[in-house]
């Protein structure tokens, strides 16, 4: 696709959470993304998210998605952790819409409605496997030292995440990163 095409932003309003139709295709896109991503990280059939995930962040004001043409091509999770500490999750780009600076606009859009709700910095996390390198986690990793992110922690994910250790086919670990926004 064309890097010309018009990108279109926007936090999806609470009340998008009734649309089902665009619920499954933001958790469809979630999905496909991190199948790719995260490819023998996790046991077959695992998702990353669920319909009914996306619905309840819809509600929450959470969600903020990308589209061009109307078309679905990307979103990200945006929530405040503390007055002025932001988050950012799920940030996904439609493979056949990438080099489009779909995750680049996603990023700058969240950083920006964090900073009016206050935020200073912003954390992102990113889950890698603890014994092999994996491409996508490598250029993840990458992006966040050329974005001035730092490394604030490292843990190991089931520490963190006790509920979804299960369903990993490997050890992962966490990278926590900060930036100021």
């Amino acid at each position: 696709m064309s890097p010309t095409l018009p990108l279109h932003i926007e936090l999806l309003p609470s009340g998008a959470s009734s649309d089902t139709t665009l619920m499954g295709r933001i958790a469809d896109l979630v999905n496909r993304v991190y199948a790719i991503a995260e490819d023998g990280q996790w046991l077959p059939g695992a998702t990353r998210t669920s319909m009914e995930e996306i619905t309840e962040l819809t509600r929450a004001c959470q969600i903020v998605v990308a589209r061009t043409g109307g078309t679905l091509v990307g979103s990200i999770r945006v929530q405040l952790l503390a007055p002025e500490k932001g988050e950012t999750g799920m940030l996904v780009a439609d493979p056949d819409y990438r080099n489009m600076g779909i995750g680049r606009e996603l990023r700058r859009f969240a950083v920006e409605m964090l900073r009016q709700r206050g935020a200073k910095t912003l954390q992102i996390e990113l889950l890698v496997p603890r014994d092999w390198s994996q491409e996508s986690k490598q250029f993840m990793a990458e992006w966040n030292e050329r974005a001035e992110y730092r490394v604030i922690r490292k843990g190991a994910f089931e520490e963190q995440y006790p509920d979804l250790a299960p369903l990993l086919a490997t050890p992962c670990d966490f990278i926590i990163y900060e930036k100021a926004i």
